[in-house]
């Protein structure tokens, strides 16, 4: 077995969902890993006499896994149950039953960040890296628009429906029904919610049927955009 049959691995059912993050099994993770490679060895870096570093007062793992004679090291913060950070001094926290419950870095999530973050360093060597995917996505944007900010959008929307207004209807001309595609698109990048873009989409019916008949492979270009900008906004409600 080499590093592209690990990548062609599924590993779906070895994980578990917590908090929104999916978690993949380490000892399933690492039997896969020794199947691979008998000699696979994986190190736990040591801070002093730490198992771990102290980063603003909390704490970060490391571990290397050597795989084919190659070592891919990662780094995973020591965290609660809710996938925050947990400070080395800990957190004093009232649950729900007004109990006062006290987090700080022990053996116990030590460990845990640990084979944690082992699993991960297997993932670089290409076990079951899809499950990380949009780890490396920025998070969204919160806040709310302010009025200058809703003027900026509405002349883009008006710009873009006069764009996609231009290409004629019946006109299957490549000039036409790419400037049509352009105008879908760029609406697709401004719309601000789901109920607009499938609005927009109803509305020009007939010239994405025309496109479709036309130009399949364009249309199949706006269809999944579309799609993907409809995902995003969903996502973010």
């Amino acid at each position: 077995m080499n590093p592209h049959d690990l990548l062609k691995l599924n590993v779906n059912g070895h994980t578990e969902e917590k908090n929104g993050l999916t978690y993949l099994s380490w000892a399933w993770a690492w039997t896969e890993a020794l199947k691979a490679d008998p000699n696979a060895v994986f190190q736990v870096h040591l801070f002093g006499d730490k198992p771990y570093m102290e980063v603003n007062g909390t704490a970060m793992v490391w571990v290397t896994v050597t795989m084919f004679a190659t070592p891919r090291t990662c780094m995973l913060p020591v965290m609660d149950h809710k996938n925050n950070p947990i400070t080395i001094e800990g957190v004093t926290t009232v649950n729900k039953y007004g109990k006062e419950i006290i987090t700080k870095v022990d053996s116990f999530n030590v460990n845990t960040a640990i084979m944690r973050c082992m699993t991960k360093a297997l993932s670089l060597h290409g076990l079951g890296i899809y499950i990380y995917s949009g780890e490396d996505l920025p998070e969204q944007d919160t806040r709310k628009p302010t009025e200058v900010e809703k003027e900026e959008v509405k002349e883009m929307v008006t710009k873009t429906i006069q764009k996609v207004a231009s290409a004629t209807v019946g006109d299957t001309s490549d000039p036409s029904r790419e400037l049509f595609a352009e105008g879908m698109m760029k609406y697709c990048d401004i719309c601000l919610n789901e109920d607009a873009l499938k609005s927009y989409w109803k509305a020009n019916e007939n010239q994405l049927l025309e496109l479709k008949a036309s130009h399949n492979d364009l249309y199949k270009t706006v269809l999944n955009h579309f799609t993907t900008a409809k995902k995003a906004l969903l996502k973010k409600d």
